[in-house]
């Protein structure tokens, strides 16, 4: 039972003797972060912004208990227009901080982070939040209504986009349909032209058949047509039945002038002779 009470007591001694060096050590890394952070304010008021970011990282890697080293990290990222970076600073510092006036100060840094990325409505809420911390901060209160002001510009713009987006659409559609409109009369009118031609193509093949109908039937006519005294000039008229032509007669009395003609020349080459001949015609 002695040994056992010697254990106990020895173990209850032990466990403040741990906590008072666990302390002691985070009291010290809180120091040396303070110190960081001292030193990488000091190089920041120089320009020496390189040199400051480090001493800020060494700083919030000491002690998560120091809000002022990711805080000020934040202002030196802000300053560099770094807001990515500055915000994600703000926000660690926000969650680190104890204190309402660190609080506050993270918030009202991140709205106006919100603010230079135009996110209004998000820095409204940072702003709120700002001052719930710090209901007595007059340039947070004024930020917050230039922010709802902000918002509420935005969201008539964003309407009014919207509306003019909307109303361009239903023109476009009314456009659309006018062109559809347009090209259906178009293609009725082709087809009816098309019908047109067809239909006038047909009457005209009929008219050119009808035509050359006609045409044959002229021709028949002609041909069944008796020619006519005077038709031709070029064509002697023909005789009646029984009526000798005027050739015929030419012809007939040239034959007949050549038998006297004959008849004469025996004649005379009898009378050379001495001998007398009876004249006789020979028709």
């Amino acid at each position: 039972m002695r040994k056992i009470a010697c254990i106990l007591l020895v173990f209850f001694v032990a466990i403040p003797l741990f906590a008072q060096e666990d302390l002691k050590a985070k009291e010290k890394n809180l120091r040396d972060s303070k110190n960081y952070t001292w030193e990488g304010n000091k190089k920041l008021s120089e320009d020496n912004f390189i040199a400051a970011e480090a001493d800020y990282r060494i700083a919030i890697s000491e002690s998560t208990e120091n809000a002022a080293a990711p805080f000020n990290l934040g202002n030196a990222y802000y300053n560099n227009e770094t807001y990515s970076e500055a915000f994600g600073r703000f926000k660690e510092a926000g969650e680190t901080a104890t204190a309402k006036t660190e609080k506050h100060n993270a918030y009202h840094n991140m709205g106006n982070v919100f603010m230079k990325r135009k996110d209004y409505a998000k820095a409204v809420e940072a702003y709120k939040e700002a001052l719930r911390n710090d209901p007595s901060d007059e340039e947070t209160r004024y930020n917050l209504a230039l922010a709802k002001e902000l918002l509420k510009k935005d969201e008539e713009n964003k309407d009014q986009n919207q509306d003019n987006k909307d109303k361009d659409n239903k023109e476009d559609q009314k456009d659309e349909d006018k062109k559809e409109g347009d090209n259906k009369e178009d293609e009725n009118e082709d087809k009816k032209d098309e019908g047109d031609k067809g239909d006038k193509g047909d009457q005209e093949d009929k008219g050119d058949e009808k035509e050359d109908e006609d045409g044959e039937g002229d021709e028949k006519k002609e041909q069944n047509k008796k020619p006519e005294q005077g038709d031709k000039p070029n064509e002697q008229p023909q005789p009646r039945p029984n009526q000798l032509s005027k050739q015929q007669i030419e012809n007939l009395l040239r034959a007949m002038q050549n038998a006297e003609k004959q008849v004469q020349e025996k004649i005379d080459a009898k009378k050379v002779q001495g001998a007398k001949v009876k004249t006789e015609k020979d028709w």
